[in-house]
């Protein structure tokens, strides 16, 4: 079973890469495969791809669930 997460992008770096966050933790991930990110956007990471932009109320609902899961902290 594969799981992709909601991050936000919080800065855009050289070479379709950019720094995520989510819970306090950042990564440094691909973009290349979306068009017309700017930072604050959220998109649905997996395995250090960004794979599709999604809203940011979308992302909340996503984030709340996997907190009630017990699998991150907001």
């Amino acid at each position: 079973m594969c799981l992709a997460i909601p991050v936000q992008v919080t800065e855009l770096l050289p070479d379709d890469m950019a720094r995520v966050s989510l819970d306090g933790v950042t990564k440094v991930v691909s973009t290349v495969l979306v068009e017309d990110l700017e930072v604050g956007d959220y998109v649905v990471l997996h395995v250090g791809y960004a794979l599709a932009k999604i809203d940011p109320e979308e992302a909340a609902r996503t984030l709340e669930l996997f907190e009630q899961a017990g699998m991150v902290a907001t």
